[in-house]
């Protein structure tokens, strides 16, 4: 790959702390790729993809170098949808798990990506295997785009990946219920309220109630932390 097909479009490069997910708390170094191949009703980054552009575009290797400035043992590495740029988000994975100050990453992926050739290149290269992990957001009917959904990605996944509903409502709790029922093999299950939507102690007794006593409710605490519209938060 010549150093010029390694050029990404990019929206911004930052550290916070994670606020989502199992990393929820933890200071983070956040890589937001441009574009996304789905338009969700609920998406709260909507300037990550067109009719916007790229605020940026860099190489991998001044990707890494800015991520590596910033010392956070974790990464996330979002979008938009960070996967949909194949062998560059596949190379710029590697180049980052080969990083020593880097201990994790995790990717934030819609659900509308074949895991195919990722999880191929986590089984070959030691460094992507101890590091990374994949959060696969499922999406259900709310978010106008569940028929895109590649319900082949679920036996892709392992013990240390998560899968994360955004709950609307109680019918579509009842639906991830089924699509758990369906197709969960392994990883650890994530609900998210919609924001402003539904409430979370609401989505906490549909938790309650069901048979999944492992599953973790996970919300957006950036959110409450710094305005919700804020940027590099």
């Amino acid at each position: 790959m010549t150093k010029q097909s390694r050029v990404l479009p990019m929206v911004e490069i930052f550290q916070t702390v994670e606020g989502e997910g199992l990393k929820a708390g933890f200071p983070t170094t956040f890589v937001r790729l441009y574009n996304c191949n789905l338009r969700c009703k609920w998406c709260d980054t909507t300037y990550s993809y067109a009719p916007h552009q790229p605020e940026f575009y860099a190489t991998i290797e001044e990707i890494v170098e800015q991520v590596v400035q910033l010392e956070n043992p974790s990464i996330c590495l979002t979008g938009g949808e960070p996967l949909m740029h194949g062998d560059k988000s596949a190379a710029l994975i590697q180049a980052l798990a080969e990083q020593p100050v880097i201990e994790e990453i995790h990717i934030e992926t819609n659900g509308a990506i074949d895991l195919t050739p990722f999880c191929a290149l986590r089984a070959t290269n030691t460094d992507v295997r101890e590091k990374v992990r994949f959060i696969m957001d499922v999406k259900l009917r709310s978010s106008g785009e569940k028929e895109a959904m590649v319900w082949e990605n679920f036996p892709l996944l392992s013990g240390q990946d998560e899968i994360k509903f955004v709950i609307g409502d109680e019918r579509e709790f009842k639906e991830a219920v089924e699509v758990i029922e369906s197709y969960y093999e392994q990883g650890q299950l994530l609900f998210s309220p919609v924001w402003e939507q539904l409430a979370p102690a609401a989505l906490v007794e549909m938790i309650l109630a069901s048979p999944y006593k492992r599953a973790k409710l996970s919300l957006q605490t950036h959110k409450y932390i710094w305005h919700p519209e804020q940027k590099g938060v």
